[in-house]
């Protein structure tokens, strides 16, 4: 595109032969019709009220802080070569109008008299104007592409950081979930603000130099201007409120549908998808969401386009206005066919720059509000921190364990819940004690277990290490020093060594260690039939990964808590999905292993939760009994009764 641009003042001549004014019109044209790259409109976002959209560009300098810390080297080098193309439209213009003005000159001399040089001289700097433009152009979007994949996976590790830090209960908040999903949503999308951001500022001084020139001509031209771009900008802000509001006001929906697309798709839910024939329900689920959604945008691109259209026309009644003006002063006489060019081509430089700055001022507005849930999810702060109770730095954990855990009326609500799902609960663990916890499900058992490695803390209560509240330990190291496998352990899509490293992953390189925690847990068992060995992909996501049985998975995530090699360790159901054989031979071993160590054994099976030391019965929350199997048996209680009901099934 080589749009043209006025240059030095001359006195102002009568226009001179056809050509010349054809070619006045043909450089005139050629400028209005040129796509102008920076005047599309910016994405659809925002919502709520005009004042909480200019509030929310408050977060732009944390944003460009942010940028600037992603790579300073590449973000000066895109400003730097931004401000030198802001300036290029206006020289090319320049020297448009010098060239025609130049050209008309020469009709007017003798042939004799007619050099070429000084014509060809303007056409050869014009043309590396244009080059130079290209150039720019290409090294600024690579420096936009680089610089928004840099900032783009740092956003993605620091979300993944902070979602490491905040705590459990958190997750099983819905209210967080929808700040989470669009935290995650602008990890990629605010690479395109970060693009506007910097374009605004880059046609903020585009527009000043063209500017000047047009006010040294007629000031009130740019007055015009204003009044037909002013309508527009107003209606994309109107209409980019509404777009903003509803996909907020979707994010649960959102969330459901992708939740709809894995669940029909997907080899975890195949086989009872299939057998239960879940196929028609999640289809319709997904269609009358997606349909309603599809209802309420389809409302809002219509009204947008038809007012679109509206402010479109306005703006271009305004801009031929002074179109017919401009051609009325060069038929007077008043300015030359050169002038008539840089105006023509300035003004409509100018309109497609206000349009495209109203237009991505209103888009960057409308992205700095999603902004705001990007630093909306960072704002968000666990309660379980490093703390001291004491005023003094964390305890150094105890190596080894001296006295145990004692539970001191502690009681646990969940965020949202009707009722306690622990309350008044009192007992000790012993240090190099092995304890079995037993109830109906929904008894509290696995509660208990994530209070003691402080997933949560209590609601009311404490729970002491060694006679010191937990709080006043370092919860990551803490945690370094429990090795829990929950029933419902995560089956990672990894090779089968990671698989089991993932118990201490610091260790994943140390072979011997994964081999031996392998062993411990039969998984090597498991190892040896893969074709990969420790290699092997496990899972069927990747290519190559292979499937395990719901009972070599369970060896696996076994195998894990071996690796973690921890003081305390806790097995929430370990043996569920395990044959009988496997079960007795898998107990075998953690009986050996576990000597010197305290153990934690959830079970509904009393044959294995017999081998315990002693067994916590705890029913709807509460303390029921605690003993020896021997003693719980004598004493006839609850446990007893438990047993006898197992026990009647084998009989």
């Amino acid at each position: 595109m080589s749009s043209r641009i006025p240059l030095p003042k001359r006195p102002p001549r009568r226009p001179g032969p056809n050509f010349a004014i054809c070619l006045a019109m043909f450089e005139f044209l050629k400028s209005i019709s040129a796509k102008n790259p920076n005047g599309r409109r910016g994405p659809e976002q925002p919502a709520v009220s005009v004042r909480e959209r200019v509030s929310a560009l408050r977060h732009l300098p944390a944003f460009l802080k942010l940028i600037w810390a992603t790579s300073p080297r590449l973000a000066l080098a895109n400003i730097a070569l931004r401000l030198v193309r802001a300036g290029l439209p206006l020289a090319q213009l320049y020297v448009a109008r010098l060239l025609l003005d130049a050209i008309v000159h020469l009709t007017r001399l003798p042939a004799p008299e007619r050099q070429l040089t000084p014509v060809l001289t303007l056409v050869a700097l014009e043309f590396g104007l244009v080059l130079l433009t290209d150039a720019l152009g290409r090294a600024v979007a690579l420096l936009d592409s680089l610089l928004g994949d840099l900032f783009a996976n740092q956003s993605s590790i620091r979300l993944m950081e902070h979602a490491a830090r905040l705590d459990l209960d958190q997750f099983e908040d819905s209210t967080f979930y929808d700040k989470l999903e669009r935290a995650r949503r602008q990890t990629l999308s605010r690479t395109v603000l970060m693009s506007q951001v910097l374009s605004q500022g880059q046609d903020m001084v585009t527009l000043v130099l063209l500017a000047g020139g047009l006010v040294a001509f007629q000031p009130w031209l740019l007055g015009l201007l204003l009044l037909a771009v002013v309508p527009a900008f107003l209606g994309e802000s109107h209409f980019n409120e509404r777009s903003y509001s509803l996909s907020h006001s979707w994010t649960p929906e959102r969330r459901e549908l992708d939740y709809l697309r894995q669940t029909g798709a997907s080899d975890e839910t195949a086989k009872e998808v299939k057998i239960f024939g879940l196929s028609d329900f999640l289809i319709t689920r997904f269609r009358e969401l997606s349909d309603d959604f599809y209802r309420q945008n389809k409302s809002l691109v219509l009204r947008r386009a038809g007012w679109g259209t509206l402010f479109a026309a306005i703006g271009a009644a305004g801009y031929y206005g002074a179109y017919v003006y401009i051609i009325a002063r060069t038929v007077a006489g008043s300015i030359s066919l050169g002038q008539l060019t840089f105006l023509a081509g300035s003004f409509a430089r100018l309109r497609g720059l206000l349009e495209g700055i109203l237009s991505r001022f209103s888009s960057v507005a409308d992205g700095a509000l999603y902004l705001q849930d990007f630093f909306d999810f960072f704002a968000l702060r666990p309660r379980i921190v490093r703390q001291e109770l004491t005023g003094e730095k964390p305890l150094p954990f105890p190596r080894p364990i001296q006295q145990g855990f004692e539970f001191e009326n502690v009681g646990f609500q969940y965020k949202n819940g009707t009722k306690w799902a622990i309350r008044n609960l009192r007992f000790k663990l012993q240090a190099g004690e092995k304890l079995a916890l037993v109830g109906e499900n929904g008894a509290g058992k696995t509660t208990l277990v994530k209070l003691l490695a402080r997933l949560y803390d209590p609601t009311e209560g404490r729970i002491l290490l060694d006679g010191h509240d937990l709080r006043e330990y370092d919860p990551a190291e803490l945690r370094q020093e429990i090795g829990v496998i929950f029933q419902d352990f995560v089956r990672f899509q990894l090779p089968a060594g990671q698989n089991l490293a993932v118990g201490r992953i610091d260790e994943r390189h140390n072979q011997p260690r994964i081999e031996t925690a392998a062993q411990q847990s039969l998984a090597d068992t498991v190892i040896a039939k893969l074709p990969g060995g420790y290699d092997q992909m496990i899972g069927r996501r990747f290519n190559g990964g292979v499937d395990l049985s719901g009972g070599e998975w369970q060896k696996i995530a076994l195998g894990r808590a071996y690796m973690r090699d921890a003081q305390l360790l806790i097995l929430d159901e370990p043996t569920a999905a395990l044959d009988a054989r496997a079960e007795f031979e898998v107990f075998e071993r953690f009986k050996e292993l576990t000597q010197g160590k305290t153990a934690v054994l959830i079970s509904h099976r009393f044959s294995t939760v017999r081998m315990a030391d002693r067994i916590l019965v705890i029913e709807n929350g509460q303390f029921v009994e605690i003993g020896s199997h021997e003693e719980l048996l004598a004493k006839g209680g609850r446990y007893a009764e438990l047993f006898a009901l197992q026990a009647a099934g084998y009989r």
